[in-house]
């Protein structure tokens, strides 16, 4: 096989497979990223060792070629640790190829921070990540480079060292003079606005991390928070936008007769399962059987997903509802916005929509299960007292994220919150949303504290700790 048949294999060309190089046979045993038609990223085996394979192919091939080569040369030459290049060539008509050293038991600093992510706000570990980043981030900038694809999956830890890859995203402004101060702000706003918003209030901490690295520019906070701002926002326009459309996150199948939407890493998994949802329904152990919705709990591939039917009470309902976006596009939106965002809530794995000639018919949302004790349960020993300050603790950081990013939920009863890993869990999305006027978010927060309240007494002490606790107003500060 040559390199130009591999846009012929999809998504997945079948492994193994052989490449011809004129740097000899390479040997494909595993893809790691694929954007179909371009480029193809995994490990392989030439010349009797394990490398990293970058086959660039397509029209672009020659431009993204030249940009890899150019950023691994840059990391080399200005004595970052990256993994060696050790073959690169481009052939015209057929594409480019660039073999680096396999970094055999890396662990990506992405991978070391989803270990640590729900401890509480910058723990001793979670500083512990965030600084190495920071520190090489510092050694890039001190020597006139930035990451423009910066992620923590870009860094990754090896034999004790910390290795910077992917050459593609490197750009320098005066190679071996430091960054100016604008671009150091630019690239920062892009590291910290992928952390959790939760962090906003100790990044002034974590850029001490930084300034000892490089210190050459002072680093104004609040510059840098409009920057971070910038850069979230664009980032969840972007991720919302991928929703209902067939990326390298989604799979997404559009037709007169339905519409399905399923992660990619999923895909296989489900299909089945949403080629028949109504059998895996019945199948499941009920958690809500009819009116409005049917719920119930599955099990596949030994795993536990929920799987929620939207139902259609008859030809009324059909035709008040069959124009308009349905529930589970709805719920599958804003359960995306809020995994996102950081608010705990059950992962969305895929959405249905069944069609009439376009019209949406029954709908179906499959999301991760979230196993837990609801809120009134978990708090009815304590309508006398209070509940653990941990727990409480958790309620103030949901609520402040919810404020902060202004989303309201639309029914905040008990059984909607439920304790899970260290955190309260959203579920139930059908009526949340993220409101772009303050005065719009102001009157739904307002709701939502009050029907939070209902849940308990309004003469127990349990209601009064938590009508003190939770702020009243959308604009008041968390206490």
């Amino acid at each position: 096989m040559v390199l130009t048949d591999l846009t012929r294999g999809g998504r997945s060309p079948t492994l193994p497979l052989t490449l011809l190089l004129p740097a000899g046979e390479l040997r494909m045993l595993q893809w790691l990223r694929v954007l179909p038609g371009q480029r193809y990223v995994g490990r392989a085996e030439w010349q009797g060792r394990t490398v990293l394979a970058k086959l660039l192919v397509g029209a672009k091939a020659e431009r993204h070629f030249q940009r890899e080569r150019q950023g691994a040369r840059l990391l080399a030459e200005q004595g970052m640790i990256t993994p060696a290049l050790l073959a690169e060539g481009f052939e015209a008509g057929q594409g480019g190829w660039l073999l680096f050293d396999f970094l055999v038991g890396a662990e990506s600093l992405e991978q070391a921070w989803r270990a640590v992510e729900h401890e509480p706000p910058l723990s001793d570990l979670q500083q512990m990540v965030l600084g190495e980043a920071l520190g090489a981030i510092a050694q890039l900038h001190a020597r006139g480079l930035w990451q423009d694809d910066l992620h923590l999956d870009n860094l990754l830890r090896h034999d004790g060292h910390l290795f910077i890859i992917d050459g593609g995203g490197i750009q320098a402004q005066t190679p071996g003079q430091p960054l100016a101060r604008d671009k150091v702000l630019a690239n920062l706003g892009v590291f910290f606005a992928q952390l959790p918003a939760g962090l906003e209030p100790y990044i002034e901490e974590l850029l001490v991390h930084y300034i000892l690295v490089n210190g050459e520019h002072a680093l104004p906070l609040e510059a840098l928070l409009r920057e971070i701002a910038g850069v979230r926002r664009w980032r969840l326009r972007d991720y919302l936008g991928k929703l209902g459309r067939d990326c390298s996150l989604f799979s997404a199948r559009r037709s007169l007769s339905e519409l399905r939407i399923v992660r990619r890493s999923e895909a296989t998994v489900l299909e089945s399962l949403l080629d028949a949802p109504d059998m895996a329904l019945e199948s499941g152990r009920a958690m809500k059987r009819g009116g409005s919705a049917s719920v119930a709990l599955i099990e596949t591939a030994g795993r536990p997903l929920v799987i929620k039917r939207y139902n259609i009470k008859g030809l009324g309902h059909w035709l008040r509802r069959c124009w308009r976006p349905s529930r589970a596009w709805h719920s599958w939106v804003e359960g995306n916005r809020l995994d996102f965002l950081g608010i705990a809530t059950p992962r969305p794995l895929a959405m249905l929509e069944r069609r009439w000639l376009g019209l949406r018919q029954r709908s179906y949302l499959i999301t991760e299960y979230s196993g837990g004790e609801d809120i009134i349960a978990r708090f009815l020993p304590y309508l006398a007292g209070s509940p653990p300050e941990i727990e409480l603790l958790a309620l103030d950081q949901l609520f402040a994220a919810l404020r902060r990013e202004r989303i309201s939920h639309g029914d905040l009863k008990g059984t909607n919150l439920l304790w899970n890993q260290g955190r309260w869990t959203l579920i139930d999305l059908d009526a949340a949303q993220q409101h772009r006027s303050e005065a719009g978010f102001s009157r739904a927060y307002t709701r939502d504290r009050a029907r939070f309240l209902r849940n308990w007494p309004s003469d127990s002490a349990l209601h009064r700790l938590l009508a003190e606790r939770i702020p009243k107003d959308s604009l008041e500060p968390d206490a």
